[in-house]
């Protein structure tokens, strides 16, 4: 059985930490490249835009994506999804800073970014397509280290990327099945 992508994403930050860890303390001769990944994927969600773009926000994911997304609103309060949203977000032994640092629903796209402090920097990118009674939702990850430790984050958590798409797929299907009558 395939664990949420929020369960993923702290059993990566677990494996990462203790990846990073053990080479702590090694001399280099030459400061390490810090990486920058990108990863990209496609999934349709069967509903009209009006009724997609919503799932798409920190509030709006609550339903199908699972219990370890759980967003704490700094900003705004009570909590909603809006652009300069600031949230929270506990994966394992470390705390997420997540930003909507774009919240347009007119022309589609929204953007998150997150930190790990002394990790990495996160920005997801999500565009919207209406397809007939369909929407086509195209998601960028760019995730880049901040330390030469958070390579090994910045490496894992591209790992899981690659296989996100399918698991959003799958999450927002059942949300949808589960919501019939």
């Amino acid at each position: 059985m395939k664990l949420p992508v929020a369960a993923q994403f702290a059993a990566c930050i677990t494996a990462a930490t203790a990846l990073g860890v053990s080479s702590l303390g090694q001399p280099t001769t030459t400061a390490p490249q810090l990486l920058r990944m990108q990863t990209a994927f496609d999934i349709v969600v069967h509903l009209p835009y009006a009724e997609t773009a919503p799932l798409f926000g920190p509030e709006g994911e609550r339903p199908w994506a699972g219990k370890h997304w759980n967003p704490q609103f700094v900003y705004p309060q009570p909590a909603h999804d809006e652009q300069g949203a600031v949230f929270t977000i506990q994966h394992g032994p470390v705390t997420a800073v997540w930003i909507t640092t774009l919240f347009d629903l007119e022309s589609r796209h929204f953007q998150y970014a997150y930190f790990i402090p002394e990790i990495m920097v996160t920005t997801i990118d999500v565009h919207f397509t209406p397809i007939d009674t369909s929407t086509k939702v195209h998601v960028v990850y760019t995730r880049t280290a901040l330390t030469p430790e958070g390579n090994d984050h910045v490496t894992a958590f591209t790992t899981i990327d690659k296989s996100a798409g399918h698991d959003w797929q799958s999450a927002i299907d059942n949300y949808l099945a589960s919501r019939k009558p």
